[in-house]
């Protein structure tokens, strides 16, 4: 059983989705049910989704989908579209992050990578994490554990968690993921050498290894960094 409140959500979502396409903002919705702030939007869309009326498409930035109405509720269920302001279409890529609230933003959390040796490359997300969203902006990105201490020196400690910038460029002197051989993913400061490519570590523990361009591929670039005390 919804709530009322609830309830009055669910149908108002589902007939602007039905009328325009799009979802209506938060502060649409704040309006039409009735509340005085957007989090208590935020609860109600968590118990719909809880209860299996909507759905948000994950890493997709503020993506809402109807599946169902209440029971003895007459009408058809609407096509999915976008909350909180942003307008998309059911073909635009899902590679974006989920919103969480007005200040976070979920990113899925690919494991762990490694900042000394090289690791198998790591690909499906298993879970995610939320981080500022102005660390994020509307860039698509992703958030990986750091496992070694060859980034030490660039204040990248293990047990820190990075969120990188999806590119497949990088201008020389950036921290980078770097793809090796297609088959292992490393975190290094990355240096172009006329037609070669070198992987500075940032503890001179660790030295600088020298590849091909062939050898090397940039799965994204560092952007900010979360520590847990």
């Amino acid at each position: 059983m919804l709530t009322r409140k609830q309830q009055e959500l669910l149908l108002y979502i589902n007939s602007r989705l039905a009328e325009d396409g799009v979802s209506p903002s938060f502060d649409e919705m704040k309006d039409a049910v009735g509340l005085k702030s957007k989090s208590g939007i935020h609860r109600l869309i968590t118990a719909l989704e809880e209860r299996g009326f909507i759905r948000r498409l994950p890493h997709r930035a503020r993506a809402l989908e109807v599946l169902k109405l209440p029971p003895g509720v007459e009408g058809v269920v609407a096509t999915l579209s976008v909350i909180e302001g942003a307008r998309a279409s059911v073909s635009e890529s899902s590679a974006h992050p989920a919103e969480v609230n007005d200040n976070t933003v979920a990113l899925p959390l690919h494991g762990k990578i490694a900042a000394g040796t090289p690791i198998e490359a790591l690909s499906d997300p298993t879970q995610s994490i939320h981080v500022p969203a102005a660390m994020v902006g509307v860039r698509d990105c992703y958030a990986l554990e750091i496992e070694g201490d060859s980034m030490i020196e660039a204040g990248i400690l293990d047990g820190d968690t990075v969120v990188i910038e999806r590119s497949d460029t990088s201008e020389s002197g950036a921290i980078v993921v770097a793809l090796v051989d297609s088959q292992e993913a490393t975190l290094k400061r990355l240096r172009r050498k006329g037609d070669s490519i070198a992987l500075e570590p940032a503890n001179s523990a660790y030295e600088t290894h020298i590849f091909g361009p062939d050898r090397v591929k940039v799965q994204g670039r560092l952007i900010g960094l979360i520590r847990n005390y």
